[in-house]
């Protein structure tokens, strides 16, 4: 998953996702219930994502990982930007699913339940 292409299809995969370009044409966003999950910069070169992940999982993943730094401009303890080429197909995976599904548990029950996510 290295491709914007690569990126979209997994992100389409998941349940109620949607993409939206609210920054400018440079930056494409997911988002579900109308928030967002994860933001796809598409001219960078190499592409970045990032990603909402719970703060303690942001300290390490930034320890362990040089790929991977402080969500560029948003709350740096709750997003973190992962430069593609520098992180594993797997964790890239088990993040945006991760950080989908911290945004779904943030809505209201009343939203999940008319999203089918309840």
């Amino acid at each position: 998953m290295q491709t914007v292409a690569a990126v979209r299809e997994f992100c389409a995969a998941l349940p109620q996702s949607q993409e939206t370009f609210p920054f400018g044409m440079e930056t494409l966003v997911f988002k579900v219930g109308g928030k967002m999950y994860a933001l796809l910069g598409i001219q960078a070169d190499p592409l970045t994502l990032s990603l909402k992940v719970r703060p303690e999982r942001g300290d390490e993943l930034r320890m362990a990982h040089p790929a991977i730094t402080p969500g560029y401009h948003l709350n740096k303890r709750h997003w973190v930007t992962l430069r593609l080429d520098g992180v594993p197909d797997e964790l890239r995976g088990e993040l945006l699913r991760g950080s989908h599904a911290l945004v779904v548990r943030g809505l209201t029950r009343a939203q999940r339940t008319e999203l089918g996510l309840a």
